[in-house]
């Protein structure tokens, strides 16, 4: 009994332990994100629930700009497969070299990012309303920098440590 304890614990442990994003400080294309996002970008974007499967599509345009503070401010409109329209702006303030935080109407008090290399990681709470509840869900977001602009973002949902879903996004820079 005491030994598949043990087990349990290790197994349990080994999967909360996180990835370095210091890992990937190598790997090219460099990610500049204030560079990425600045002017005209497209997303096309999947929510995938628990088992899989895909529960809704959308399209997210991007309007970034820098302003006059340093401050990086995204405004992104969503168009949702099932006819909704959702918007998010974020304000992103770069604090070293390798670090970020942002902020949005719908995020609880703020992301806090990290970027090596190609690699950027992003967490943050986000308020979701569903059917009249909303609810604090951890967002864990990994965008990975690919050649010819291509942005790869895969952003895993949870809540109380339990996976509630997947979010994935492809971005391309249009005339870059």
């Amino acid at each position: 009994m005491r030994s598949m304890f043990t087990a349990v614990l290790f197994l349990v442990l080994c999967g909360c332990a996180g990835i370095d994003v210091k890992q990937y400080d190598k790997n090219t294309p460099k990610f500049d994100l204030y560079q990425y996002f600045q002017g005209a970008t497209t997303g096309w974007g999947i929510v995938l629930d628990r088992s899989g499967r895909l529960t809704r599509q959308f399209v997210v345009t991007i309007d970034g700009q820098v302003d006059s503070g340093g401050d990086l401010i995204m405004d992104e409109d969503f168009n949702w497969s099932d006819g909704e329209k959702s918007k998010r702006i974020w304000r992103i303030i770069k604090e070293g070299d390798h670090s970020y935080v942002g902020r949005a109407g719908d995020v609880i008090d703020k992301a806090q990012g990290i970027v090596y290399g190609n690699v950027l990681s992003w967490k943050y709470v986000l308020a979701l309303d569903s059917e009249g509840t909303t609810w604090h869900m951890d967002f864990d977001d990994w965008m990975f920098l690919q050649p010819d602009n291509v942005l790869i973002n895969r952003t895993t949902m949870s809540k109380f440590g339990l996976h509630f879903g997947e979010v994935i996004i492809v971005f391309s820079k249009v005339g870059k």
